[in-house]
């Protein structure tokens, strides 16, 4: 059966060729009556755009390439959602490609995307050399999402205010009567900023004394190991801030595990505010970090990048908010 064409398309829905190809690009000033014609008849001949050739035709793939750090951080999903909805709002498709994987097999992380001719880069998460995009960035345009390490001349950042949230979480727990806290640490900027934040807020209460800290990779395994280590000390915290909330399940499971509750003896606060946080028998106290909006933000750089703007890159910062659920209380409340 032969497949229905653009002039097919055009003539069931009574308009023009041009008038059916504004709307499949989403662009320039179309009636609503007539974009509902066009969209109308696409569906009732089950109209398929020619991909290869449209891309032929503008010189663009309509394709973003999307380098992941980690798939295992469910974080990412939330700013993947944000991210695709607006590009595909636009006509754009996701590649998506796994950095830990790729470092793991010892592939090359972006020279797949530039072979693959994609119209720009999204970089979501901590890479461990983010200098290295600068080759890329001079071919088409990236943008980082959910990371804060330095980057080339031209590479815009997005990502939520790390520092802020942090001493969001940290306030919170001194707010209850915490004074022995605790911080499951990670790595990268991002690691970094957050034990800032948590350093801050303490010293200016007067706990710089009382300060805790605990390394962590920012894993689920990671955050119980350091759990286990800051609980059994005899002085032990009687409430632990998570780098995030991979780590803080984590932690609530060596809670569980050395005879404790949360937040009856130890309260626990993590950070990202991932669906892990909000499943109802862990309901986490944690910082939503945005990532829908961080999503979105980047997908708005990129576009604007694509557009032909120009310049040196900036840092766009997303506010977060504390979550207060069922694991924080003051200390020694039955939660």
């Amino acid at each position: 059966m032969r497949q229905p064409t653009i002039r097919d398309v055009a003539e069931h829905a009574g308009v023009s060729k041009s008038l059916v190809s504004l709307v499949l690009r989403g662009s320039g000033p179309v009636r609503p009556e007539k974009r509902e014609a066009v969209l109308r008849a696409i569906r009732e001949l089950g109209y398929r755009p020619n991909t290869a050739a449209r891309s032929l035709s503008e010189q663009r793939s309509r394709t973003v390439g999307v380098l992941l750090n980690d798939l295992r951080n469910p974080w990412f999903v939330d700013l993947l959602d944000g991210l695709n909805s607006l590009l595909h709002e636009r006509g754009l498709h996701m590649l998506l490609a796994d950095a830990r994987l790729n470092r793991r097999t010892g592939q090359d992380l972006t020279g797949p995307f530039l072979d693959l001719r994609v119209d720009g880069l999204v970089v979501v998460g901590t890479l461990p050399d983010p200098a290295g995009l600068g080759t890329v960035a001079e071919r088409v345009p990236v943008v980082v999402a959910g990371a804060r390490e330095p980057v080339p001349p031209g590479v815009d950042v997005v990502a939520g205010d790390d520092d802020r949230g942090a001493r969001l979480a940290t306030e919170h727990l001194i707010g209850l009567g915490h004074r022995r806290i605790a911080h499951i640490a990670g790595y990268g900027a991002v690691g970094e900023l957050r034990r800032r934040g948590f350093e801050a807020t303490m010293r200016r209460h007067g706990l710089a004394d009382a300060v805790r800290i605990e390394p962590g990779d920012m894993t689920e395994e990671g955050g119980h190991r350091a759990a286990v280590r800051l609980l059994g000390r005899p002085d032990r915290p009687t409430a632990v801030f998570a780098v995030n909330d991979m780590a803080a399940v984590g932690a609530l499971s060596a809670v569980e595990e050395l005879g404790l509750r949360a937040p009856r003896d130890v309260s626990v606060v993590g950070y990202d505010d991932t669906s892990l946080a909000r499943l109802r028998h862990v309901w986490l106290t944690t910082v939503d970090n945005a990532a829908h909006e961080v999503g979105r933000r980047a997908a708005h750089r990129l576009l604007a990048r694509l557009a032909g703007a120009g310049g040196a890159g900036e840092v766009h910062l997303c506010g977060p908010e504390l979550r207060v659920r069922g694991t924080t209380a003051a200390p020694g409340v039955t939660g």
